[in-house]
C-alpha cells in the first residue's frame, strides 16, 4: 500500500480523534451513537426505513462545495462497503454517481476514505467536483458501478468519469483530498 507523505502527516494527527476499527454504534442502544464516529449512523436513524441511499452535505466548514451518498442500513462494526451485498453496493454506487453528474457534470468525483483514515463509522462515499491533473498509473478501468470493485486490505478509493467508461483509483487511504474543498 502507497502512503504519500502529506497523507502520512495527516493519518498521524487524525489517529488521535479517529478510531472507526472498532465500531462501537449499535442502533439498538442509542447511547452509543452519541460518540463522534457515529455520527452518520445517527442521521441514518432519522432516515425512512424504506430508503436506500440518501445524501447529506460534508457539515465540515472546510469543505463547502462536498456532499456524501450514504446507504440508510447498518453494517456491523465499522460498516465497510465489502460487509454490503453487491446489490446494495452498485445502488450506492449509481445513486452517487447520479447525484455527482446533477452537480458537476462530467467533472464529477467520488471517494471512500481508507479504514485508517475514517472518521466516521457508517459507510459513505464523498462526492464532489475532481480536480484537475491527478491521474496516477493505479487504477481499473470499469464500465458502470457494478464493476467497481470492493476495496480490499482496509484500502481506499476513488473514481471518475474517463468517456463511457469509469477509472477506479486503488491502493490508497486517504482519497477525497482528489475533490474540491
Amino acid at each position: 500500500m502507497r502512503i504519500p507523505a502529506l497523507a502520512c502527516l495527516f493519518l498521524l494527527t487524525s489517529a488521535a480523534f479517529a478510531d472507526v476499527a472498532d465500531c462501537a454504534c449499535d442502533v439498538t442502544r442509542p447511547e452509543t451513537l452519541e460518540r463522534r464516529e457515529c455520527g452518520l449512523c445517527r442521521e441514518a436513524e432519522k432516515q425512512p426505513p424504506t430508503l436506500a441511499v440518501f445524501f447529506l452535505k460534508d457539515i465540515n466548514p472546510r469543505k463547502p462545495n462536498r456532499w456524501l451518498a450514504l446507504p440508510r442500513a447498518h453494517g456491523k462494526g465499522g460498516h465497510l462497503l465489502a460487509d454490503m451485498t453487491p446489490a446494495e453496493r452498485t445502488g450506492l454506487w449509481t445513486a452517487a454517481i447520479e447525484k455527482a453528474r446533477s452537480m458537476w457534470g462530467g467533472q464529477w468525483g467520488l471517494a471512500v476514505n481508507g479504514d485508517y483514515s475514517r472518521t466516521q463509522c457508517h459507510a459513505h462515499i464523498h462526492i464532489g467536483k475532481l480536480l484537475e491533473g491527478l491521474e496516477t498509473e493505479t487504477f481499473v478501468v470499469v464500465n458502470g458501478p457494478a464493476e467497481i470493485p470492493v476495496p480490499k486490505d482496509g484500502d481506499g478509493l476513488w473514481v471518475h468519469p474517463a468517456g463511457d467508461k469509469l477509472h477506479v483509483h486503488y491502493d490508497e487511504q486517504i482519497t477525497e483530498t482528489v475533490l474540491l474543498r
